[in-house]
């Protein structure tokens, strides 16, 4: 009964500091100091105190921590940068990687870009895919054709 105290203070701690950062940051941790409150109140040494906390709290951030991720970030938006990945432009200025130069015109807006490989040139006009963005800029494919042949 006498760690009872002290995990009073480490369970009330931990809810402070995730109630003020809202991250699920302690939650877990707040857990297993409740049941390891009730072990010693229940007068359990402090070595089963110990194996309680480490335990519940290793299965509530194991077990649950993902699930209320994916359940609290169901609503987030992508921001623009992330939203371009994958999507088509065109071609405004011919993208040279050893000229520094290329441009593309991406959803009305306009994009520094560069190509995925070394060398690459891409003409102006040409149909591209945005594979990843590095800084403000745009790495780009040639977009293939679908279909295949045709005759």
């Amino acid at each position: 009964m006498e760690y009872a105290v002290y995990w009073l203070i480490a369970l009330v701690v931990l809810l402070v500091i995730e109630a003020a950062t809202l991250g699920l940051a302690t939650i877990w941790f707040a857990g297993g100091a409740l049941i390891a409150l009730i072990a010693a109140m229940c007068g359990a040494g402090f070595v089963i105190q110990m194996v309680c906390f480490l335990v519940v709290s290793l299965i509530l951030l194991i077990f649950t921590r993902p699930v209320a991720v994916r359940f609290l970030n169901k609503d987030t938006l992508k921001t623009n940068v992330d939203r371009v990945i994958g999507m088509e432009g065109i071609v405004a200025e011919e993208i040279s990687n050893l000229a520094g130069t290329g441009k593309v015109s991406l959803g009305g807006n306009t994009w520094t870009a560069r190509t995925e490989s070394e060398g690459g040139i891409i003409p102006k006009e040409t149909v591209v895919e945005v594979l990843r963005v590095e800084g403000v800029k745009l790495i780009v494919k040639v977009k293939e054709k679908e279909g295949g042949n045709e005759t």
